[in-house]
Parts: structure tokens; sequence; C-alpha cells
């Protein structure tokens, strides 16, 4: 059997190496970008590209082609505007609804860990989804619509913070003060682990699943973005003593279908 045709909604900074790496492995790979500036980039990359707008319906003039493949991975994060938790699952709604009219038979959807709970606990992929964030929100409608949908399957895939190249995580903290929560856990995953984590569930068809994914180390916001800030010569900025709610994810399950400890097991 050949390898599976992939397009990618979203190719920026998971997408791009992403799909880079999908083309490395001998799949024929199809991504989109929302700007006609990226699409010569895509191009350079070997990566057919097409421009999708989702605004919050789907606009593309190469559709068809573009769902002319037997995997869809939707790789886009809620918007952070005041509306996001109608015009985030409209865009799902208008992606589902081409989907529905195409050959794609496997979807992967990139969510993430905000749509649990801060309840000082361990969650698992069992865990009830009580996210507090708005976008966190947003995500669990869109997951559930998705997972309603019995014309595909799909696996849900949920990312903790994001970390790897071009992504400074000192900068977010860098100088401030009374900054609360110190002493709480954090849950991170570097680029290279998702990208190998994608490449497991495709490669297995680990279809109709739902997966966490974030390192198993955990350290406390504190130490990390204190080590952070020293790594990158930044201020360094101050915590105080005000406890936050938190939570750790676990990972367990997916890793113990990849057999291995993730890559990147710390970030510092």
């Amino acid at each position: 059997m050949g390898k599976s045709s992939i397009s990618i909604i979203g190719c920026g900074w998971l997408g791009l190496p992403l799909a880079e790496k999908l083309i490395e492995e001998g799949y024929d790979v199809k991504g989109s970008t929302t700007t006609p500036q990226k699409l010569e980039i895509l191009h350079e990359k070997k990566i057919e590209a097409h421009q999708i707008l989702l605004n919050p319906h789907l606009h593309c003039s190469t559709t068809e082609i573009f769902f002319d493949s037997n995997i869809l991975i939707i790789n886009i994060p809620p918007s952070r505007n005041s509306n996001v938790l109608e015009f985030f699952p409209q865009q799902i709604k208008s992606v589902m609804a081409e989907i529905n009219k195409s050959k794609i038979d496997y979807m992967l959807f990139i969510s993430s860990t905000s749509v649990y709970a801060e309840n000082n606990k361990l969650v698992t992929e069992d865990s009830e989804l009580d996210p507090v964030t708005d976008s966190g929100k947003a995500l669990v409608i869109a997951e559930g619509l998705i997972r309603a949908d019995i014309n595909f399957q799909t696996t849900i895939l949920r990312f903790g913070g994001l970390v790897g190249p071009g992504r400074n995580p000192a900068r977010f903290f860098a100088g401030r003060k009374d900054i609360p929560g110190g002493n709480t856990k954090i849950n991170l995953i570097h680029l290279d682990d998702c990208i190998d984590i994608i490449l497991t569930i495709i490669k297995s068809r680990l279809w109709g699943e739902v997966f966490n994914a974030v390192s198993d180390f955990h350290p406390t916001k504190k130490d990390f973005y204190l080590k952070a800030a020293e790594h990158y010569n930044l201020e360094k900025p101050e915590f105080s003593e005000v406890d936050q709610d938190y939570k750790i994810v676990s990972s367990a399950k997916i890793k113990s279908i990849m057999g291995n400890e993730f890559v990147f097991r710390k970030f510092y």
C-alpha cells in the first residue's frame, strides 16, 4: 500500500516543519496559508500550496484539489476575537462541510490541554473538560462537533505549551514583577516531539483516539522562567507568593504506544 496523501490546514510554526518532515517520509503533502506571500515559501519546500481563508466561512479557489487527500490535519488555533466562542466553531463547521464532500477518511485535530480545568490535580484523557479561557471553551465546542461526525475518523491531539525554535519562552515574563503562581507546575512540549507524535499517529493508524501530549517533566513556573531568562540573557521576572490553580497533564497514554521517552524532557 502506498503512502497516504495529507492536507494540512495551517502551515505555521508547527505545520510547516511538519509538512517538511512528512515529505521527507515520502508522503504527498498539501498545505494551506492565509497569505499569498507565503505560497512561494511553501512551494520552495515542495509543499503543494493553497490559499485558504476561514472568516469564518471557507474561501479557496482550489477547494476540491486541496481536499483531495486521504488525511486532513487541522492545525489552526482559536482566534483572539471577542466572539471566539462563535467564530472558531463556525470555522470548524466550514471545514467539516468540505470534508464531507471529499474522499478524506481520517482527520487529525490539533487541540490543547487548555480544555481541562485548573483543578490542582493530574488530568488524563478521561478527565472532565472544564476550560477556564474562552479559547479553551471554543476548542471543547469544536472537539464535540468533530467527534459527532461519523463520516470520517478523527484523532484529537491535545498539546501543552509549545516550545522550540523561534519560540523564546522567556519573553512572556521577562522583567515583570509580582507574577502569581510561581510554585505551580507547568506543562510544555517541544516542537520535535509534536512532530514525532503526529508521525506515530499517522504511521500506526491511531484513529478515533484522544491523546494528551506534554513532557513528563513539570517544572514550576518560577524555576522554568527564571532559567529561561538567564539562558536568553533577559531581565529576570519576579514572582509573588500568591498561589494559582493548576493542572498536571499526563501523557502516559501516547507514551505507552510510542514506547519511548520524548526527545526533549527538559527545555533549558
